[in-house]
Formats: C-alpha cells, structure tokens, sequence
C-alpha cells in the first residue's frame, strides 16, 4: 500500500533531464530558498558536496537562505510588510552580482494544497524577474523542494503533504521549462526518506550528509568519491566551510540589526561600518577553502 503511494506521488511528476549546471571558476553562487537553504550553512554537507563536485574551480558560496520565507520575502521583511524583505533580498543580491543562483522554494507554500498553488508560481515568477534584472546571473536554477518524511505517534503522517509537494514539484519543472531554466528535481532525486529529519521537515547533520549527494546529482554534478567524501581533509575543509558560513552570516544578517540598521539605528547606528570588516575575514577562510578542497580532490 505504501509503495502504491508513492508510485502514485511520482508519477505525478515530469522530470525534464536538463543539462547539468555549469560553474567557471571564480563564479560567486548564491543558494537561495527557505529552512531547507538556511540550516545547511550550520552543518556545511551540501556547500562541501558542491564543492568537490565542481573540481578545481573556485567558487564562493553565499547562503542566502531564510528559514519560513516565502517567494515573496515574507520572512526576510522583519517589522514590515512582505515588500520590505524581498527589497532587502533585491539589494542582497545586488551587492553580491551572482554568477550563478540556486534557488529552492516550495516545502512551506506546499502546506496550501492546490489551492495556494497559483499565488505561489505568480510570487516565483515575479522573483525570477527580479533575479534577472538585479543580478543577471549566467545561470538560475529552480530546485524542487525534498520530500517530507513520516515519523511515526506522535508526529503527522505526511502522506498527504508529499502529494502536494510533488504537485508543486511538478509545476516548477514545468516553470523551469517555460523560462529555458535549468530544473533540478530534489524531491523526486531523494525520494522516500527515513530517519534524515527531526521533525518530518528539517534535516539533521546527519540528513544533510546523506542528502547532499542526492542534491548535487540532481544538479547534474559528479559526485566525488566516498574516499574523498569521508577523508580526514574532507572532514576540516567541512569545518572551514561552517566557519566562513558564520561570518558571512554575521555580515549580511547580525543579530542586533535592529539597532545597526532598523528603526533604533540612532541608537547604535554609528557601528554598522564595523560590517564590511568581516570581509577580510571571510576571504580569508575562503584561501583555506581551497587548499583544503585541493588537497581532498588530490585522494583517490
């Protein structure tokens, strides 16, 4: 019965096989979406699968994530209106001119059913026109959101929302498809999935580790070797990953924003100058990046 369940799900998705993402080296990827984006910064498994996976080139990762965003920035707007965080995504990405963006929605706007299935493709659209007219990225990526997984008493029985989420996974192919995009189909690439959550939702750092191959192949990448994969440079370069995410973190996101950039900047406003110096910092951690991913490709 089970089974039938999830052939079913499957099948109501198109996966379109688009050609694999290309990165040149010196390319600034920016990763894009809600919880799913932002807590993979705080383990470093993805950022360190796409890494090795894209060889020698050097690239710089920027994770954009916010946890409960919506295509429209609801989360990112704070005190405002929803207006107020997609202006402030705009100028993010702005500051960072992308080469390429990675973009991962989905796994909230699902919990609407088909009905909230319109508003959210109407929201995507509008962020991928901005994206373009903002950064004009050489590459976007629509990803599908990953599949949620049942628990068990006490927690829900997520049958239903993996029939939606395959809806809207469905849908984004085809929006991929519509703007010549390149799809990466995660939901259906993971597939069903147990013990890589907490919740059903959100994955563990050992969810990470386990879904991140599954997210770079369908991205189209090779995969590196389980010998690089679980080799002790593989092991610090993930830590020197997790650290530059922190103080990038601290750059574009600091805790007391509130007083450095919002409505008690009279207060402590003068200090916000003290940002960009994370900047040194950040290039860097970046350096040990890549001596420690060169060092991890060199494994056999």
């Amino acid at each position: 019965m089970i089974m039938k369940l999830w052939l079913s799900l499957f099948s109501l998705l198109a996966v379109f096989q688009a050609p694999a993402i290309t990165f040149k080296d010196g390319d600034t990827v920016v990763l894009l979406g809600n919880t799913v984006i932002e807590r993979a910064q705080k383990y470093g498994h993805l950022e360190t699968t796409l890494a090795l996976s894209t060889g020698k080139k050097g690239l710089k990762f920027r994770n954009l994530g916010w946890s409960g965003d919506s295509v429209y920035g609801h989360a990112r707007s704070y005190f405002g209106p929803p207006k107020v965080g997609f202006d402030r995504l705009k100028a993010d990405l702005a500051e960072l001119e992308p080469n390429v963006v990675i973009i991962c929605y989905g796994a909230v706007a699902a919990f609407e059913g088909e009905k909230g299935l319109s508003e959210f493709l109407s929201g995507y659209e509008t962020l991928l026109t901005m994206v373009q007219e903002t950064a004009n990225p050489r590459e976007i990526v629509i990803v599908s959101p990953p599949p949620a997984e049942s628990l068990g008493t006490p927690m829900p029985d997520m049958t239903n929302h993996n029939t939606n989420l395959a809806r809207y996974s469905k849908a984004l192919g085809e929006l991929a498809k519509k703007h010549s995009l390149k799809f990466a189909d995660f939901f259906t690439t993971l597939g069903k999935s147990t013990g890589l959550t907490d919740n059903g939702l959100h994955f563990t750092s050992k969810g990470y580790e386990a879904a991140a191959p599954k997210f770079a192949e369908a991205l189209g990448l090779t995969l590196p070797t389980g010998n690089q994969l679980q080799s002790d440079p593989a092991r610090k370069l993930r830590e020197a990953i997790i650290a530059k995410n922190k103080l990038f973190f601290f750059r574009w996101r600091p805790a007391n924003e509130t007083y450095l950039r919002l409505f008690r900047k009279h207060e402590q406003g003068q200090n916000v100058r003290e940002l960009p110096m994370f900047d040194p910092l950040i290039a860097a951690q970046e350096k040990e990046i890549e001596a420690l991913k060169e060092t991890t490709l060199a494994i056999k």
